[in-house]
């Protein structure tokens, strides 16, 4: 086959040979890429006249007004009850206080996606084992009802195992998932063997009946994981078609474990429905903002439920930019967009049903990837991969259909190579995107001036993958992945920050944010960032509460593993002093960083820093 002969295949079956990069350079794709993508391809899905999401899909709800909320990476933020990892009732309270006593809007959390059922557990949310269900490590063990059941003794052993954990969450020590889901493990063991009344069991097996064939796959993951490890590749050759598995759990001790997992997961159900309640009852216009991770583990429940609809020796991943040099391979198999158009959609939809259903809204990260995604043939490094289309019309119609049918909104990450006609189209969908402002630049690379950012999006300042602004002016995302041995130029990096960090400073003392003529400190930097944001016309502003608080240490740096401590940072202040949810009121940073970003005053004379109100817009 010659190289015009394969470029025409890949065009035809969707395959990119080429694609222009974050510099707006031209990039070829290498040969032995398009060959490896297209042999597992196959032939193209015949098509399809209606689909879900195509042509006349209802459109998903904006925002009727500008609003304000935090974001949060919720497994950092930590109370005085939490067992060492930020919790449910943990996310209701916080929601609840931010709206009375902030006027926030929403709260916007991390993936709450659930993990391996045994140690050792993943530490990233981007990457679970199921994007169906929700992580028991976020359950508040004494708000399960069946917690009252249990013996004085039993009542006892639980507060002997909570005790280490509540002293760990008052220290910045890393979080450790492997010891707080070996203590909430062994509680709820004993709770799940109290029993229930006869109408919790009534509800629990209504919500079983509700979820079917899911709730049970995912059951019957977890009971053959914790025998044989959670990576089903791995398992015995009987065992990798569910179908076959599902004989296995059906008798014996799988069926006790397998009725466990469905259980947490009706536990889990009903605190996070709960936890929306709380923040609407408080007056948030929005209330609850979920995640949804663009991919699962390769060894996880969804790959092992749906081996037709995921593409083997292939991961997901992006190809280089300024800020990830040299690309990025999240280790997550793509879907494959034949076996998606064959299902028209289906899938995808419940997904997002779940997703949708205690939550006025959703962020889907990387909300290119349903339009294209980067493959990365296995064995190769990320800048060898090349994109793959899907039917956007189906998964964008998909999403805003799923969306319009909660009454909810929806959230895209469209940030890093994002051809223009995509936001475009997110737009025409009413599907809001995201503008963070370290890389809302005009083409001089200046600041992007607040008339000219997006009205129909979230504006924030930076991401999890970026140090909080504390962080930022002091140069630790040059400073940290220079060490780890990300960066090509640390030198050029340097500079190219502080040139950045000038043209901001210069900018927001001609906005009247910062004092002029002078070096701002790191505070002020902060409060003047969000006042900054309350400039553009964004309809959605998130503070991240790590910027509230004066935190300074970067939740994730794309690239590493290992080499550094990636989602496992709990939330501190400047001074690296652990910050639970009962030190907010009393941090003045908190109500200085809500003022600015909501254009909020004080209520009046005598009020409390904590006591604001919502200002005319």
């Amino acid at each position: 086959m010659t190289d015009a002969d394969l470029i025409r295949r890949a065009q035809a079956a969707g395959v990119s040979a080429s694609y222009v990069d974050s510099r707006r350079k031209r990039v070829q794709v290498p040969a032995e890429t398009l060959k490896a993508i297209l042999e597992v391809l196959g032939e193209p899905a015949r098509a399809y006249d209606q689909v879900s999401g195509a042509g006349a899909a209802p459109l998903p709800r904006r925002p009727a007004e500008r609003t304000w909320g935090l974001t949060v990476q919720l497994y950092a933020v930590r109370s005085r009850q939490s067992w060492g990892h930020g919790d449910l009732r943990d996310l209701a309270d916080l929601a609840a206080w931010s709206a009375r006593e902030l006027g926030a809007g929403f709260i916007l959390i991390n993936p709450l996606h659930a993990a391996e059922p045994t140690p050792p557990l993943s530490n990233s949310p981007y990457l679970p084992m199921t994007r169906r269900y929700v992580s028991p490590l976020y359950l508040r063990i004494e708000d399960v009802p069946e917690y009252q059941r249990l013996t004085r003794e039993q009542r006892r052993q639980a507060a002997e195992l909570a005790g280490p954990l509540r002293a760990a969450s008052r220290t910045p020590e890393l979080i450790d998932r492997d010891a707080v889901w070996a203590a909430k493990r062994q509680v709820l063991e004993m709770i799940f063997k109290a029993g229930m009344t006869a109408e919790r069991q009534a509800d629990y097996l209504a919500y079983a009946s509700r979820e079917g064939k899911s709730l049970t796959d995912w059951a019957a993951w977890c009971a053959l994981a914790e025998i044989h490890g959670a990576d089903w590749r791995r398992w015995p050759a009987e065992l990798s078609d569910p179908r076959r598995a599902a004989d296995v759990t059906s008798t014996g001790p799988a069926v006790e474990r397998a009725a466990f997992h469905a259980w947490l997961q009706w536990l889990a159900d009903a605190q996070l429905a709960q936890a929306q309640r709380a923040a609407r009852a408080a007056g948030m216009s929005i209330g609850l903002i979920t995640d949804l991770a663009v991919g699962v583990h390769p060894g996880g429940a969804d790959t092992w439920a749906h081996q037709d609809l995921l593409v083997g020796g292939m991961s997901v991943g992006a190809p280089p930019d300024g800020f990830n040099q040299r690309g990025q391979d999240w280790s997550q198999p793509p879907p494959h967009p034949h076996q998606l158009a064959r299902t028209n959609g289906e899938p995808f939809a419940e997904l997002l049903r779940a997703a949708f259903s205690h939550a006025g809204g959703l962020r889907v990260d990387h909300v290119m990837g349903m339009m294209r995604l980067w493959w990365i043939p296995e064995g190769m490094p990320p800048d060898r991969g090349a994109y793959v289309s899907y039917d956007h019309r189906l998964m964008v119609g998909t999403l805003a259909a799923e969306a319009a049918c909660a009454g909810a909104i929806a959230i895209g990450e469209d940030l890093g190579t994002v051809d223009p006609w995509i936001r475009r189209y997110l737009a025409s969908q009413h599907l809001l995107g995201t503008e963070l402002a370290w890389f809302a630049r005009q083409r001089d690379r200046s600041p992007l001036p607040p008339p000219r950012w997006r009205r129909w999006c979230m504006a924030t300042v930076g991401t999890h993958d970026l140090p909080p602004v504390a962080g930022f002016v002091a140069g630790d995302q040059v400073t940290v992945r220079a060490r780890l041995g990300l960066l090509r130029n640390p030198e050029g990096e340097r500079n190219a920050l502080e040139l950045t960090l000038a043209r901001w400073r210069d900018v927001l003392a001609a906005a009247d944010l910062v004092p002029s003529g002078a070096v701002p400190t790191a505070r002020e930097m902060t409060v003047a960032m969000y006042g900054y944001l309350a400039l553009t016309p964004s309809v959605l502003v998130g503070v991240a509460l790590a910027d509230a608080v004066g935190d300074r240490r970067t939740q994730n740096i794309p690239g590493t593993t290992d080499e550094y401590p990636n989602w496992r940072i709990p939330l501190c202040n400047g001074e690296g002093e652990a910050v639970l949810i009962e030190d907010l009121p009393e941090t003045s940073l908190v109500a200085a960083v809500a003022n600015a970003a909501s254009r909020i005053r004080l209520a009046g004379p005598g009020s409390s820093g904590s006591s604001v109100a919502l200002a005319a817009a």
